[in-house]
């Protein structure tokens, strides 16, 4: 479901602009955080962040602090965070927010900020659309020291900015946590003008492994299998081939034909998803809501299920037609999107911009 590449980078010998200012935009996901920089870096990493559980485990890891990837795999010997939820900082966890900071400092040290770091550093962060402003406090409070100058924008409005979709659009941007939308029309959305949802990819997850488990109750697997199997083998619609997966059922690798309840996990979310673009569409201004149909935008990691993007389109019909355009590469197109936020705001979009 998630664009296979993990990360990537184009290397830069200075990590200065010319102004002597850095500029990035961070895509910060429940499941992974993406990050692109003005030096052309870009990079994604599993938003988890673990500590060693005790003395043994630190002198097998032989660190302080895990990240990504590395905290996921070495998860049995780590007091293991994943500070996102639902694409927000999870509140009342002092831990969860001290995650949430390395997460950050991570991302920002991949592409050469430093906390003694010489250069001014402009950063725009994307969030899910209904971010409530305590929250996005905390976000700027996590940042505090770490840049410069800060912009916070909803996710879909940076995907929107990044692809120059900015009007008659329709974003409809699926990650783990939240399913975002937003109408562009030429400025800034407003509040009206978006929605978030909770079905989501973690959404899927959780009824995948019910699903999974209630057919196969002998069977031993975890939440990062099931997410492994939906990310590879995830529709809706008619199946084109059986879903076989494996996993152990008795302490024995055993084949599990899972397509019927891969396809029920990832239809959960159509329904929800269809009802609020149609109730999105009649907010358009008449004259232009046909531009709007046929410029819908389907992005994030949920846009690569299968057959979704079909199948919203044919759900278009029911208010005359239109056309949905999947980004089938989306890894860096919200960060992409903030990166360009960043570096044409003016000094005083900075503030203005921030809500």
């Amino acid at each position: 479901m998630n664009d296979s590449r993990k990360g990537r980078t184009d290397v830069a010998t200075d990590t200065r602009t010319n102004d002597g200012v850095l500029s990035v935009g961070i895509d910060l996901g429940t499941s992974r955080s993406a990050i692109s920089s003005s030096t052309g870096q870009q990079f994604v990493v599993d938003s988890f962040v673990g500590w060693p559980t005790d003395l043994v485990a630190r002198k097998v890891l032989r660190r302080d602090l895990l990240v990504g990837r590395e905290a996921i795999d070495n998860r049995t010997m780590l007091d293991l965070h994943r500070p996102l939820e639902r694409g927000l900082l999870k509140e009342g966890s002092s831990k969860d927010l001290e995650a949430a900071r390395e997460l950050l400092r991570h991302l920002l040290g991949l592409v050469g900020v430093k906390n003694s770091k010489r250069q001014q550093v402009h950063a725009v962060v994307g969030v899910p659309a209904a971010t409530m402003r305590t929250n996005k406090q905390q976000l700027r409070n996590a940042l505090k020291g770490v840049v410069d100058s800060l912009m916070i924008v909803s996710e879909p409005f940076a995907v929107a900015y990044g692809l120059d979709a900015l009007l008659h659009t329709l974003i409809i941007d699926i990650g783990a946590g939240t399913t975002d939308f937003c109408l562009m029309q030429g400025r800034y959305p407003t509040d009206d003008d978006q929605r978030s949802l909770t079905v989501a990819g973690d959404s899927i997850d959780e009824q995948l492994q019910k699903l999974v488990q209630a057919r196969y109750p002998d069977a031993s697997f975890t939440v990062f299998m099931v997410r492994d199997w939906k990310e590879h083998y995830s529709f809706v619609g008619e199946p084109t081939e059986p879903v076989i997966v494996s996993a152990p059922v008795n302490g024995a690798p055993t084949r599990l034909d899972i397509t019927a309840e891969m396809r029920i996990a990832c239809e959960s979310i159509v329904a929800p998803i269809v009802e609020t673009m149609l109730d999105l569409l009649p907010r358009v201004e008449p004259e232009f809501q046909e531009r709007v149909r046929k410029q819908v935008i389907l992005a994030g990691g949920g846009a690569l299920i299968r057959n979704l993007g079909p199948t919203l389109e044919k759900a278009l019909e029911r208010v005359g037609g239109g056309k949905v355009r999947v980004i089938d590469t989306p890894s860096f197109v919200g960060s992409d999107g903030g990166l360009a936020i960043a570096k044409d705001a003016q000094d005083g979009d900075w503030d203005r911009l921030v809500n």
